[in-house]
């Protein structure tokens, strides 16, 4: 009998290790994938998942989602009922200093990944995606059904087309799957890097805020 193991990539990251802390206090069975990267400080992320070292149900494979072979030997070797995609190159800007990276990783990565699950059944594929994917779009607010044609960043045409690759698998392959445009997610254990963090950092030192273009912009966030 096929176990219910969740397979979670990038899960040690900020929102990956939150869902598996969550997983795993539901009793369920976890195999994470991260290859703690140097986008920001990887002790970080080690850090959040160290509770869970120990926990039976909980299983680490620090493996980058560029190596096919090894993705192709975890669901060899496991009985994966659902998958999370969480694990991806990150960061707007960056993505202009060197999207090559961003396309080996965001869409060769998840090609990978898909490539992997076609051969066994799965119950769910989810999909982390990025409101970045509305681009330039003047239409406020966003709707799902808006044409996904003018992506303002490289990472944000990664996403687009992890969106597109996820189809074409769900259409060819009978793969169940849902993709989430996940906003500016912020909380405990987020990256560094992103505005939240530096917004509190600077203000608890008495520091003033950039600001960057004019003071009308807004962004919606996730809690």
């Amino acid at each position: 009998e096929r176990s219910e193991a969740y397979l979670v990539t990038g899960g040690a990251g900020f929102i990956g290790s939150h869902l598996v802390d969550r997983l795993l206090k539901m009793d369920k069975k976890v195999i994470v994938i991260d290859n703690f990267d140097d986008y920001y400080e990887p002790q970080i992320k080690r850090d959040n998942i160290k509770t869970h070292l120990d926990n039976k149900n909980f299983t680490l494979k620090e493996i980058d989602l560029r190596d096919k072979e090894g993705l192709e030997e975890i669901f060899q070797s496991n009985g994966i009922s659902k998958v999370i995609h969480l694990a991806a190159r990150a960061g707007v800007r960056a993505s202009l200093k060197n999207p090559l990276i961003y396309e080996e990783v965001n869409i060769k990565g998840t090609l990978n990944l898909l490539e992997a699950c076609k051969g066994h059944p799965l119950d769910s594929f989810i999909f982390a995606s990025s409101s970045s994917v509305y681009g330039t779009t003047s239409k406020i607010p966003f709707i799902e059904e808006e044409k996904l044609d003018k992506p303002a960043s490289f990472y944000a045409a990664t996403k687009c087309t992890g969106e597109i690759i996820c189809y074409t698998y769900h259409s060819l392959y009978s793969i169940p799957i849902a993709c989430l445009r996940l906003f500016t997610v912020y909380g405990p254990r987020q990256r560094p890097g992103m505005a939240v963090h530096k917004f509190t950092h600077l203000i608890s030192q008495g520091k003033e805020i950039d600001i960057f273009g004019d003071d009308l912009s807004q962004l919606n966030r996730l809690q």
